[in-house]
């Protein structure tokens, strides 16, 4: 009799054990996620256990917690929550969606840099698609010790950045967004490009400020050589650009339509009527098509441009003052038939 009880003890607490080991493979190895595509859970400074919890339960429809409750409370996860992204399936563990987050083990994302028109604009773009905040990075741009140690100023930090898409941390640093930007930069400054460069008697900076304004000139890539072309051809001879998205830019005007004498008679660095040569910097952030229109320019003799009379959006080209005047001529009265001044 007494032999039949320890054998049942000794089941009873095997049973136990089998009945433990599977509640806790249960609790650390079911699948809590409730999603139809991988998504991503977001953690900023300002997250604390609980906001973590809630963005489980409400994005991702978390359908039990329980174990990942415990996981953290023993390993005091919530006195060193990690920033970032990561990007999780249906099919993650609780277990691994532990661990990952407690490692700080966080996915990539996606960083497009557009080309636009001033560095305000790109950098609350960048704001949007990362932890940063526009302000933190700004006060590095507008530091000049800061940007004269990456070679550049005020006018010319617009050539830093190359327009791609990139693949960064979420969390990253204003100072290693910076340095990331700078290192791309000269990724795509090879030794090739950087020759091309020369052969033009062009720095980087000016072809980039040189392509800014094939840029804002022309939205259609097959002109844009041609443009580039054009004011290579007046630099040679030190013919004024005389480039209406200088104006501008200068007048921080961008919505003009019809650029008048007095907006030429305004003195600003930018005024390429009144100042021989490029202008100090970039008019906007520089497309890769607009920089590789200039280093790879079609050669001809055309020295002026006037948009069509279409208003296409396309221009004409001509060698000669007179060809130019007859142009502009009938593009003025296509814009006093539309009544735009």
């Amino acid at each position: 009799m007494k032999h039949k009880k320890i054998v049942f003890i000794i089941l009873a607490i095997v049973s136990i054990g089998i009945c433990g080991a599977v509640s806790a493979y249960t609790l650390l190895f079911n699948r809590p996620l409730n999603i139809t595509e991988p998504t991503f859970l977001y953690i900023d400074e300002n997250d604390n256990i609980d906001s973590v919890y809630t963005k489980l339960e409400k994005k991702f429809h978390a359908s039990s917690l329980f174990g990942f409750r415990i996981l953290t409370h023993y390993s005091k996860y919530h006195k060193n929550i990690h920033t970032g992204a990561y990007l999780f399936s249906d099919n993650e563990r609780t277990w691994d969606i532990f661990h990952r987050l407690r490692t700080g083990h966080q996915t990539p994302v996606t960083l497009t840099i557009p080309s636009v028109r001033t560095v305000g604009q790109l950098l609350k773009t960048v704001s949007r698609q990362l932890m940063l905040d526009s302000a933190s990075i700004a006060k590095l741009l507008n530091d000049s010790a800061y940007c004269s140690n990456l070679g550049y100023n005020h006018y010319t930090i617009p050539a830093l950045f190359i327009p791609n898409t990139y693949e960064v941390y979420w969390n990253i640093s204003p100072q290693s967004f910076i340095a990331r930007m700078q290192k791309e930069h000269n990724r795509f400054w090879n030794n090739s490009r950087k020759t091309k460069a020369r052969q033009l008697g062009l720095t980087p900076i000016e072809v980039s400020t040189l392509a800014s304004i094939v840029d804002e000139e022309t939205a259609n890539d097959s002109e844009k050589p041609i443009i580039a072309g054009l004011y290579l051809n007046r630099l040679r001879i030190d013919m004024p650009l005389q480039a209406d998205p200088t104006i501008k830019f200068g007048l921080q005007q961008f919505g003009l339509q019809r650029i008048l004498h007095k907006h030429l008679n305004i003195d600003t660095p930018y005024n390429t009527y009144k100042h021989t040569g490029l202008p100090p910097g970039p008019i906007r952030i520089p497309s890769i098509k607009g920089m590789e229109s200039v280093l790879n320019y079609t050669q001809h003799s055309y020295l002026y441009m006037c948009a069509k009379e279409d208003l296409s959006g396309t221009h004409n080209f001509s060698s000669t003052l007179r060809e130019h005047q007859n142009n502009a001529r009938r593009y003025q009265n296509a814009l006093n038939k539309l009544k735009i001044k």
